[in-house]
């Protein structure tokens, strides 16, 4: 993002973490001079409620992640994650911030974690009717669906559509990995790191 305002663009970086993320160094170091410089960026924390197993309330010794932002003199908001339009609104605002020099803006998207943190996780630290609360009340796609049809801004039909065409997309992908021959060991990095630096040693097999 120092880049970005050196030359002069109009771009605008996104840095996307958990709520986790926010408890370590890194964070507020970049927060900390993102601010002080007024870089292009906003930081998004994608508040789960989770750190792995440990629930909010014991990682955190404030309500929301978005009050961290006072620290460093810059706007903090804390959204429904769950609500494509109101993440619309806040995210639009924050870059519209930041185009205008206004430097950073720290954004916490209240959302959920409707799977384990990795495959097999056993998930013994919150209860199955925890989760499926969550999945019938406030699952995003079923409130933007909700929303649109209300505002009429897209019919039933085209929703229909759109979701076949989607559902085609996926079926589509599995099929190609299924198909697909297994990659050489000496092709498992390729398309993985970008062109190495002059000077520096490129690991390989």
């Amino acid at each position: 993002t120092l880049g970005i305002k050196l030359n002069g663009l109009d771009n605008v970086a996104v840095a996307f973490f958990g709520d986790g993320a926010s408890n370590q160094q890194n964070f507020h170091e970049a927060i900390n001079l993102a601010a002080i410089w007024k870089l292009p960026v906003v930081f998004v924390c994608e508040n789960n409620l989770y750190q792995i197993s440990l629930p909010y309330s014991k990682q955190q010794a404030i309500k929301s992640v978005a009050e961290r932002a006072a620290a460093y003199g810059i706007p903090g908001v804390s959204v429904d994650g769950q609500d494509v339009f109101a993440v619309y609104e806040v995210a639009k605002e924050a870059i519209e911030r930041a185009r205008n020099g206004e430097g950073p803006t720290l954004i916490e998207a209240k959302t959920y974690r409707f799977r384990g943190h990795f495959e097999g996780d056993p998930q013994v630290y919150r209860s199955k009717e925890e989760v499926e609360w969550w999945k019938e009340n406030k699952d995003p796609i079923v409130l933007f669906e909700k929303t649109v049809l209300e505002k009429g801004l897209l019919t039933k039909e085209e929703l229909d559509a759109i979701r076949e065409k989607v559902k085609k997309e996926i079926e589509e992908a599995i099929k190609f990995a299924e198909e697909s021959p297994w990659p050489k060991p000496e092709e498992v990095l390729e398309d993985v790191f970008s062109t190495p630096t002059k000077g520096v040693l490129v690991w390989q097999w």
